[in-house]
Formats: C-alpha cells, structure tokens, sequence
C-alpha cells in the first residue's frame, strides 16, 4: 500500500474554507494518507521538519498543502493521476495565483543561483496542457519523497528547505531539486484558490490582464 504524507504548515490558526477543502479531500483507493499541521513561524523549518517526518514514516510521496489555498475534492486524486501517468515527473504543482497584483501565477519559467543573489522570470501566459517550469511555490505541491534523499549533504543531513541567496524556502528547493536533476512541473488543469480578500483564480488573472489600468473593478 502507497503511503502519502499530507503536509500543512502553517500558524495557529487556519482558515475555514481551506479546512472545509481538506475535510472533503476524497481518498484514494489502495493508499494511506497521513495529515500532519506543523504550526511554526519559520516556515523552512516546519517545511524541513514535515520532509524528514515522510522520510521517517517512509512515505512515498509527500502532498504540500499552504493553510491559504481552496481546492476542489478531486485535487489528489488528479495530481496522484498526472504522476502515476508521467514518470518523468518528479514534482508537481497546480496552478494558484498571487494574492496581490499583479496576480501572476506561482510559477517560475527561470529560477537559478546569480552569485549572490537568484534571477528569476514569471509567467505572464500560461501554456497550455502539461508543462515543465523552473520553480513553483508550494501552496499545492504533490512530490516524490525519493526527491529527498538525493538533497543530502555529506553527513546525511537534509535542509531541504533552508533559505539562500535571498530566495524563499520554495524557490530554494526547487533550484536545488532541478540541480539534483530532478524535474518540476505544472499541470494547469488542476485550478486553485488563493485566500486572500477573495479566492484568486484564473478567471481574476485573466480578467485583471483584460483591463487596461490592471486592476479589478
């Protein structure tokens, strides 16, 4: 039986829309799921702790979840899908967009090390279908737990999730994923919302672009 770790870090408190997506998360057959809520401020660390703890229960596979998201009950069971049908895959993200303008997805199109800073580039289209990116947050994130044991040190030490060169602890790992070899994806079909004033989807991104002084109204 397939093991997967649910993973939520967050503060002490949560909201009630994205604790009503969870409770209706629909179960996948032949599968154990484990929920677990690390309440942190440091929130490398709770994602650090929360890798180690699938790694310990010997998780195959580990489903990162942000307090802040809404999502449909079929949201695993499709990333789960998308996986199983592409190998190759070895992270996965949804798509969800910023809280803030100007709304851009998540998603990263270049995401690498620049001495001792990061360059980075945002999507301002989204492809269509299946497609491969350079980083993603991690708001909704289905990932491979063997990812983690290629991210040691020499000492068998995983900060996965430790920040650097002023990029955050999503950013950072996936550079030192793709630098690992792994590979990121992102499949546009499986549609969040954003908790912010209102859920940002993406029909909010595409009509925020549609309007010429940027903003909604």
């Amino acid at each position: 039986m397939k093991k997967i770790l649910i993973a939520v870090p967050c503060m002490d408190m949560v909201s009630a829309r994205f604790a009503q997506s969870l409770a209706t998360l629909q179960k996948i057959e032949g599968t154990q799921a484990i929920i677990s809520f690390l309440a942190g401020s440091l929130v490398y660390d709770s994602r650090n702790k929360l890798a180690a703890m699938a790694v310990n229960m010997e998780a195959d596979y580990i489903m990162w979840f942000d307090s802040d998201m809404v999502f449909a009950p079929d949201t695993l069971v499709k990333m789960m899908k998308t996986l199983d049908e592409h190998p190759e895959i070895d992270i996965l993200s949804g798509l969800y967009f910023r809280r803030a303008t100007p709304f851009t997805p998540v998603l990263f199109k270049k995401l690498e090390r620049a001495g001792s800073g990061v360059e980075y580039e945002d999507y301002k289209e989204i492809p269509d279908g299946l497609f491969e990116v350079a980083g993603c947050g991690f708001g909704c994130v289905l990932m491979k737990t063997d990812c983690l044991y290629g991210m040691v040190d020499e000492e068998g030490i995983g900060n996965w999730f430790e920040p650097f060169n002023k990029a955050g602890e999503d950013c950072a790992f996936c550079i030192r994923a793709r630098e690992a070899g792994y590979k990121v994806y992102c499949d546009p079909d499986i549609a969040l919302g954003h908790m912010g004033y209102a859920p940002v989807t993406r029909s909010f991104y595409e009509a925020m672009k549609e309007n010429d002084n940027g903003t909604i109204g």
